[in-house]
């Protein structure tokens, strides 16, 4: 298992956000943009399912995610990607369909090899402070946490 993940706000529209895994950074990469491995761990706390997610891996190209929760709620993201550099780097603006952080964000995916895994550092850039106070206050790492601990599982079986 990887560590639990650091949130930390470098400037006043910015979070980073920061976990380690216990796997090599190809593994990490292909978790990040391959449907079937997404739709595995990207999913928040329990209750919530993927049905949809779609990416197409080119610069230019689009990435869809829908959520669905046992109760009925759901949730959809539509992401552009800006830069791909595989096993290091994945750069896209990303908006939510009711738009609650306010406006696109840009999201930069990095990997670093560590001595036992990789770490992902997540840079999420807000259209305005306030929106990046109120993703700051939503509970968006408890979420992350618990999708990045379906990640933490599916790594494993990956490297097994």
């Amino acid at each position: 298992m990887g560590e639990p993940l650091k949130m930390m706000t470098p400037g006043d529209r910015e979070i980073l956000i920061e976990r380690r895994f216990k796997a090599p950074r190809e593994f990490v990469w292909r978790a990040l943009v391959e449907p079937p491995l997404v739709k595995r761990w990207l999913l928040g706390p329990p209750g919530w399912s993927m049905p949809v997610c779609e990416i197409d891996l080119r610069v230019g190209g689009k990435m869809r995610f829908e959520w669905a929760n046992d109760d009925g709620r759901s949730m959809g993201l539509t992401s552009v990607i800006r830069e791909i550099a595989p096993n290091d780097r994945l750069v896209a603006t990303e908006k939510f369909d009711e738009d609650w952080t306010g406006g696109e964000t840009l999201v930069t995916q990095s990997l670093h090899d560590t001595d036992d895994g990789t770490t992902l550092r997540t840079h999420i850039l807000y259209a305005s402070q306030a929106a990046r106070d109120g993703a700051k206050m939503s509970g968006m790492t408890d979420g992350m946490e618990a999708g990045y601990t379906h990640l933490d599982g599916l790594l494993a079986e990956m490297a097994a």
